[in-house]
């Protein structure tokens, strides 16, 4: 334990240190493979029926609209404990890094799926009005106009989505979901040992600045423009 006033490095137990580093990068990896999944769906339906004048079709956009909004206007910390009883029953626990992705998940993809709304409606509709002219249908317009369109803006919005899902995996952990938000509230700030807190930080930062830069090297290589 230290004092508060300095940081000694040696009370530090690396082997949980690299545990809680790999639990941090693995909920944020899974979480982030589902999110971009739901969000890409979420996001196509929300913009093939946006502009609809069938009934349904409006119907459906009005209820993924709201099942969006709502879910992106929840704080992640209140809607961790909101989803309790449902991770109780999908997961079978409500502690460890398992027990974070639902409510990981359920936060990240209405707030992924919005921003690839947008990027779909940022392509230019001569592109999409050109593949119709020739022939193409409907799902051969999803595959081969509107994603590889919106891919640079797809992938950078995923970068962005996946450092708020670093975050939200130290939250998760300060009630204990594991990583490294759960070793540095357990036993950094508890135990009054800051320096377990900074290299948490660090590393936390370290993670950020490694996906941050994976994603900017995918978008300069898939975005035309810089080609």
């Amino acid at each position: 334990m230290t004092n508060g006033s300095y940081f000694a490095f040696h009370t530090v137990d690396w082997g949980s240190m690299w545990g809680a580093t790999w639990e941090t990068i693995w909920m944020t990896l899974v979480s982030m493979v589902v999110v971009v999944i739901l969000g890409i769906l979420l996001g196509l339906l929300l913009f093939e029926t946006a502009d609809s004048h069938n009934f349904l079709a409006k119907a459906l956009n009005w209820l993924v609209s709201l099942f969006v909004n709502v879910f992106r206007s929840i704080p992640f910390i209140i809607l961790i404990l909101l989803l309790l009883p449902i991770t109780k029953n999908i997961v079978g626990t409500i502690i460890g890094p398992t027990a974070a992705l639902p409510s990981l998940i359920v936060s990240a993809a209405p707030f992924y799926a919005r921003m690839v709304e947008v990027a779909l409606h940022e392509i230019d509709h001569g592109v999409i009005e050109a593949a119709e002219a020739m022939g193409a249908n409907k799902t051969q317009i999803i595959l081969k106009v509107l994603l590889p369109e919106s891919m640079p803006a797809l992938v950078s919005e995923a970068t962005v989505t996946t450092i708020s899902l670093i975050g939200y995996t130290a939250m998760a952990g300060a009630i204990g979901a594991g990583g490294l938000g759960n070793l540095a509230y357990i036993d950094g700030f508890e135990t009054n040992n800051n320096t377990i807190v900074l290299v948490a930080t660090v590393i936390i930062v370290l993670i950020v600045f490694v996906f941050q830069f994976i994603g900017d090297f995918l978008v300069r290589r898939i975005d035309k423009r810089t080609l």
